[in-house]
């Protein structure tokens, strides 16, 4: 076991009677406690593994959802919302069957889209749905095709009515913004149907990382081949700063290292560190993008990487989800996820960006339901997240557990970044959280997720591996509200505790994440730059991943595979770097580094989970 000091402040994170203040009830905002640890109980809804929410009983004739009222922090409340705005809610709608369908991802099935859509609710539910939403005035009802999310818009005095809640306009930041005040119920008919209510806010949630040099890198990369990757000189790279940590930190000119230093890569050259060496190029497996807005811009950035890399040019396919946005503020975040995952991938069948409105909860929630329903890639990455509080409260955590359940169910696995604040929230959260708080980032704190922490990559001349640390800003820690998942079990510290409870622990995996070590990238705003962060760990694991797909189609979902991988290989040969490693079967067991209450220590840990990916000794082992 490890960092039990740790374990056990962590463990006090849910225990309201923790001495020193740090009980549940000291970090939520009033008016939200989940249950007391000794009390912890699983929901009966959603997927099944978030810990009950504490609520008050529901009006007469009304039934409680998961969606409580939305604390804003720092706002200052404008009263009533207008009632003539005109507001689209997505109800998330209870599957059937829960156990079953996790006991199909237990057993590695692979089941198909309509095999899934047996354990949804059911049509009869469905149009139930659909006749209260039109009673009550709203209209262009949509249901999805799984019947997880049935869409409608309204005016704001006809959902506040349907839901009998209410709305309120707040000043957040310069901006004006909308929330519930009050939680969200529906019909005593419905209840066990409808389990959260989505769109009663419009606060962003969900956010990317901003880990980008501030200098830029005045040529562009060597084009490097499979066979022999051009290595840039050693130790070379610009002074450059990390953004989004608590102040910007200088990169120290590194030591003159004869071995190998820390250094940029560009996407090719994660080949030779992450020792790709025969492992085919993916060509077979499509990846997605969970992106927003339009992502044209990062498209055309994109292809200027793929032609510096001398990388292939892929097939682009954009699907569109919900209305259209002009939004560019995230385009250097999605031509990052494009190009590494794709880069580390080598090729890929087809690159899906799916581009939604904006990153609320219910976007993203309407997002991933239409990766999962399309069923088009086994691999999505998604470099974005927030504190896992947020989606817990508004009862969208309970909606992407159940649509990342059926993803899982048919062999998809999403990759998701877990921050750039290393073992706290992030700071500045608008859902009423205090930065500097020991709570995960949430999408990655869902047990159907493939979490992707960061590390510090050190190579050697040759470009060839090194070492790795845990990177100090790289998220990690354990959830407060998500139950750890089987494949947990005996390697994660809290997935059992002496009292029977378990707790989710952040990351799976880790890849290289900081920007002293980061890739240079392309992007028309700064031209070469280099950029890290967690956002770029991510899709490097999802592109590692993609190569295991094209050769062992039946893999599926990923975490299962890989913690079955981990426990069954045996501690191997130290490597001495700097910074010191140890090989366990095709892992970089990562014992360096911490990203603060956190340290990285051999085996299973909160910096960097089980470690970074030898891909082809992983090609090798996890086919067995």
């Amino acid at each position: 076991m490890k960092r039990l000091a740790a374990l056990a402040v962590a463990l006090g994170v849910t225990t309201a009677s923790c001495s020193g203040g740090h009980g549940a009830s000291s970090m939520l905002p009033s008016g939200v406690q989940t249950q007391s640890a000794s009390t912890a109980t699983a929901s009966a809804r959603g997927a099944r593994t978030t810990r009950d929410l504490a609520r008050a009983a529901a009006p007469a004739g009304w039934a409680n959802t998961a969606t409580q009222a939305f604390s804003l922090k720092n706002a200052s409340d404008l009263g009533a919302l207008n009632p003539a705005q005109t507001l689209t809610v997505r109800l998330g709608l209870q599957l059937q069957n829960v156990d079953a369908l996790k006991q199909a991802v237990v057993s590695r099935q692979k089941l198909s889209p309509s095999q899934v859509r047996s354990y949804g609710p059911t049509a009869a539910q469905a149009a139930q749905v659909v006749s209260y939403l039109q009673g009550q005035g709203l209209s262009s009802v949509t249901v999805e095709p799984n019947n997880v999310i049935v869409s409608a818009t309204g005016s704001a005095a006809n959902v506040a009515k349907a839901f009998n809640t209410s709305l309120h306009s707040f000043s957040l930041s310069g901006a004006t913004v909308f929330a519930n005040t009050a939680p969200a119920y529906v019909p005593s008919a419905l209840d066990g149907i409808v389990v959260a209510v989505l769109g009663l806010s419009n606060v962003t949630t969900f956010a990317t990382g901003h880990h980008r040099g501030t200098t830029t890198v005045n040529h562009a990369p060597a084009v490097a081949s499979a066979a022999a990757p051009q290595p840039e000189s050693p130790c070379a790279f610009s002074s450059v700063f990390i953004i989004g940590l608590p102040s910007p930190q200088a990169i120290p000119t590194p030591q003159a290292y004869t071995t190998g230093c820390p250094r940029n890569y560009t996407p090719s050259d994660y080949w030779r560190a992450y020792d790709v060496n025969t492992t085919p190029a993916a060509a077979n497996v499509s990846v997605a993008i969970m992106a927003e807005g339009n992502v044209q811009p990062s498209i055309a950035d994109f292809r200027v990487n793929e032609q510096g890399d001398g990388l292939p040019q892929v097939p682009v396919v954009v699907k569109q989800v919900g209305l259209a946005s002009p939004d560019t503020a995230g385009a250097d975040e999605w031509t990052l996820d494009m190009t590494a995952s794709t880069g580390l991938a080598g090729n890929v069948s087809t690159l899906y960006v799916y581009a939604t409105t904006s990153l609320t909860d219910s976007d993203i929630a309407l997002e991933y339901n239409h990766w999962v329903t399309d069923d088009l890639a086994p691999i999505a990455n998604s470099s974005f997240g927030g504190c896992e509080y947020g989606p817990y409260v508004d009862g969208s955590m309970l909606i992407d557990d159940e649509i990342l359940l059926e993803g899982a169910a048919q062999g998809q696995t999403m990759f998701a970044s877990t921050g750039d604040t290393g073992s706290f929230c992030s700071v500045g959260n608008p859902n009423g959280v205090d930065g500097g708080l020991p709570l995960v980032e949430y999408p990655a704190a869902s047990p159907y997720v493939n979490a992707v922490g960061g590390t510090t990559l050190w190579s050697q001349v040759d470009g060839t591996y090194q070492g790795e640390s845990a990177w100090n800003a790289g998220g990690g820690g354990i959830s407060q509200f998500e139950y750890s998942p089987y494949w947990q079990n005996g390697v994660q510290p809290a997935s059992s505790t002496p009292v029977g409870f378990t707790f989710r622990g952040l990351p799976d995996v880790a890849m290289d994440g900081d920007l002293q070590t980061g890739m240079i990238l392309y992007t028309a705003s700064t031209g070469w730059t280099v950029i890290g962060g967690t956002s770029l760990s991510s899709p490097l694991m999802a592109g590692a991943y993609a190569r295991m797909l094209n050769a062992h189609p039946a893999l599926g979902f990923a975490p299962p595979a890989l913690y079955h991988t981990f426990a069954t290989s045996n501690p191997g040969t130290k490597l001495l770097g700097p910074p010191p490693t140890i090989n366990v079967g095709p892992f970089h067991d990562v014992i360096n580094g911490a990203n603060g209450a956190y340290s990285a220590l051999p085996n299973y840990d909160y910096t960097s989970g089980i470690g970074s990916v030898d891909v082809d000794a992983l090609n090798a082992a996890i086919g067995r």
